[in-house]
């Protein structure tokens, strides 16, 4: 069993950086691979970054490659997301989540956090 709870969201003009934590509790951490995710209002939750339980192996969206950077911390049983050169279209609710495999889809990840608002204006 693993709880998820996220921190870190805000609002920041076009351009700006911003970075989300998310704490684990649960004695597996380590062994999960963490995502993030997000949802803007009106359409489907969306892959962003993740990355393997060692933290070695990282995967993005196209869409955030090159701004948005997924680590982890498996002594402090956190995952955090640095989001730099964020842009209007980045607005959305973000979510940490843990898997014990390798994937990029929403319906395959086990557990959740309750999310963290991220609002970018231009």
């Amino acid at each position: 069993q693993v709880e998820l709870v996220e921190s870190g969201g805000g609002g920041v003009q076009a351009g700006g950086s911003l970075r989300l934590s998310c704490a684990a509790s649960g004695r597996t951490f380590s062994l999960y691979r963490m995502a993030w995710f997000r949802q803007a209002p009106g359409k489907e939750r969306q892959f962003v970054a993740t990355i393997s339980w060692p933290g070695d192996t990282t995967l993005y969206a196209d869409a955030v490659k090159g701004r948005f950077t997924i680590s982890r911390d498996n002594a402090k049983n956190t995952v955090d997301l640095q989001m730099n050169s964020l842009k209007p279209e980045d607005t959305a609710v973000y979510y940490c989540a843990a898997n014990p495999l390798s994937s990029i889809y929403s319906t395959q990840y086990f557990y959740w956090g309750q999310g963290t608002q991220v609002t970018v204006s231009s």
